[in-house]
């Protein structure tokens, strides 16, 4: 078990476990891993926390977790296991009988009836798998299917096992694959997806569509097709999840689905361009090798019945990189590209810039081409992307004029040397029109912000001047780190940007005070910020010092976090002191990637009250720099709107 699942077992945070495995010499050694993240016997540590008078009665879900992981000695074996705990639950919601064979008689009876019933009811089981020597997981995941039911009960083993393997698979966000999927505006009998994951848009669909006759997915990785089989399979879902490679091993040829809607692969340099040179369904043309999007897109028209839809979410470099031109030219001219939606920055959290959503149509017998497309920009509106959309893919459908974010371009005025299918190029009104409520917005914003300067600047009549004395004796984080009055807390070394959905708070965040804008993979042993960390900016040219208002994301690249214990150590006594010695750092450096010690930085040895009034007049400034900062902003943003206003004409002057 991780140091998580201990976490987890103890009812305790991650930090709690650090701290024991520092601070008792008694507590088990790791029997695996690696040095970051190092594993532990399940039987020693539950001795430990007994011994200790920590070990709290964990939930039912906690211990049949362990008990899967105790079964299972390794990645491969735990796919294994994962697989016999899918298989099991089948069989119980095939057969609830199961049940009785497993409460009664001895164990190698029940596990003669239960390694039948197993193979009876599903062929997702590895050949090599001793079923009948699994006779206390199969009752324990019986117990949590009585308490869960076996889909639930599922749900949750497959989420652990997916958190345990969280650089294999990227989820689609919910809101994006609702978004996703209103793009059909009619009840579809097959919906495909060529790149199911974890069968995100295939369970919505479900969902959405109540009568949707098939749901077919390929997924790559077997174990992660497996577990999406018996999901959807549990779910009572007419689903068929194929492992394999779509575009070299296509488990659907001739399928002709009234859906087409995936998150395909990005950016991949081997996605079969040898092998798939000649291949059929290239019908707008060879995707090029670097490519590999055009090649889903194509795939997904290929697969696609006449007039049936294919939704695909693409990343903004596709819409205009000369390589692939004449392909866009092509999808344009035979009417096949309908739509491109551009996301707001963020809405796929695991994706360094903002995605867009491509609407194809493959042609029906008889169709005349389309002679125009809807491009919409919702990135202006990060928090109803999906109703402008929505709203605007359903005006272009019904020939109604767009509003604000969206507007039909001509195809003729596409087809120029660069195809440049961003839909921000073609929205050169989009500002214009809104630049009159945009300027009432942040005028408002600058008066508030204008009127809470004179609040911070009042509030510093708590500094007084001083005669000077005696000067207090000085320390530095370090000693105090050594001391255990406060801990230094490191960004993991494990950690990769843009890989995941876990929020990041990255340097540039920190810098600017905003929330967090990166992403990463989940990773036990990435820094999660709580409430009064201290964020510390490890290079000298940005001297950031801030104390964090609540529980938040994981620490990002070039930050550090001081945690210290507040009832013991003011917080904001701290980070002043860190924002002097950051500060120090910046003005010696000269070069840009000079680095500032937090350990170094000194600060004076005091009595916690006097800490206490040193913090409040530390954060005094802090909340005189925010007020300085939002007013910068809001003054920008002002002129900006103003100057383009009265340059549109959407403000007059008015006496």
């Amino acid at each position: 078990m991780t140091a998580a699942d201990i976490a987890r077992l103890a009812g305790v945070g991650r930090a709690a476990v650090s701290n024991w495995r520092r601070r008792h010499d008694d507590f088990p050694l790791p029997v695996g891993g690696t040095a970051t993240s190092p594993t532990f016997s399940l039987g020693q540590i539950e001795g430990w926390l007994r011994d200790q008078g920590k070990l709290a009665d964990p939930p039912m879900r906690e211990r049949v977790w362990q008990t899967l992981r105790q079964v299972a000695a390794g990645d491969v074996e735990l796919s294994e296991v994962m697989s016999f705990a899918g298989a099991f639950l089948l069989a119980l919601h095939a057969d609830p009988g199961l049940r009785r064979d497993l409460s009664g008689g001895p164990d190698d009876r029940a596990g003669a009836a239960l390694a039948d019933a197993v193979r009876a009811h599903t062929d997702r089981l590895p050949a090599s798998f001793d079923v009948a020597a699994h006779i206390p997981l199969a009752r324990a995941l019986a117990g949590l299917a009585d308490e869960f039911g076996t889909a639930d009960a599922f749900d949750f083993l497959r989420t652990r096992y997916l958190e345990h393997h969280s650089r294999r698979v990227y989820m689609t966000p919910e809101p994006v694959v609702r978004l996703m999927l209103d793009f059909c505006t009619e009840q579809p009998g097959t919906v495909l997806d060529p790149a199911c994951g974890t069968g995100a848009f295939l369970t919505v669909a479900q969902d959405v569509y109540p009568n949707v006759q098939a749901l077919l997915g390929q997924e790559i990785d077997e174990t992660t097709a497996r577990m999406t089989a018996v999901q959807l399979a549990l779910r009572g879902a007419p689903a068929e999840v194929c492992p394999g490679d779509s575009l070299r091993d296509d488990a659907f040829p001739g399928c002709a689905a009234d859906l087409v809607v995936t998150n395909p692969p990005f950016n991949d340099r081997n996605w079969g361009y040898e092998e798939l040179t000649g291949d059929p369904r290239w019908e707008y043309g060879l995707p090029p090798r670097m490519e590999s999007e055009l090649a889903w897109l194509q795939h997904g028209l290929a697969h696609a019945a006449p007039g049936g839809l294919v939704v695909v979410l693409i990343p903004p470099a596709v819409a205009n990189r000369r390589s692939g031109r004449r392909i866009r030219a092509e999808l344009l001219r035979r009417g096949a590209l309908r739509a491109v939606i551009g996301l707001p920055a963020g809405a796929v959290p695991n994706m360094a810039v903002a995605v867009s959503v491509w609407v194809l149509r493959r042609p029906a017998p008889g169709d005349q081409p389309a002679d125009d497309v809807l491009m919409a920009d919702t990135s202006g509106e990060p928090d109803a992307y999906h109703r402008v959309a929505v709203d605007a893919w359903r005006r272009y459908l019904d020939g109604e004029p767009q509003r604000g974010a969206a507007t039909v371009v001509r195809i003729i005025d596409l087809l120029d040397d660069e195809v440049d299918l961003n839909p921000a190029r073609h929205l050169p009104q989009r500002s214009a029109p809104a630049a009159g409520g945009g300027f009432t917005r942040e005028r408002e914003r600058l008066e508030s912000a204008a009127a809470e300067l004179p609040r911070a600047v009042t509030a510093l009549s708590l500094l007084k001047p001083s005669r000077g004395g005696d000067e207090p004796a000085m320390t530095t984080i370090g000693e105090l780190a050594k001391a255990g009055v406060l801990q230094i807390l490191r960004v993991s070394p494990r950690i990769r940007m843009d890989e995941g959905t876990v929020p990041v708070l990255t340097l540039d965040d920190a810098a600017r005070g905003g929330g967090p804008t990166g992403s990463a993979a989940p990773d036990e042993d990435h820094v999660r910020i709580r409430a009064r960390d201290i964020i510390v900016s490890q290079i000298a040219r940005h001297p950031i010092a801030r104390v964090a208002a609540e529980d938040g994301p994981v620490l990002g690249p070039g930050l550090t976090a001081v945690r210290v214990d507040p009832s013991r150590t003011d917080p904001d006594f701290v980070a002043g002191w860190l924002r002097l010695g950051a500060r120090g750092a910046n003005l010696r450096s000269s070069t840009s990637s000079a680095r500032f010690d937090v350990r170094r930085a000194r600060l004076p040895r005091l009595p916690f009250d006097e800490q206490a009034a040193y913090g409040e007049a530390f954060r005094r400034l802090d909340d005189l720099e925010t007020a300085l900062r939002t007013a910068r902003e809001a003054g920008e943003h002002v002129l900006a709107l103003g100057l383009e206003g009265l340059g549109a004409g959407t403000l007059r002057p008015h006496a």
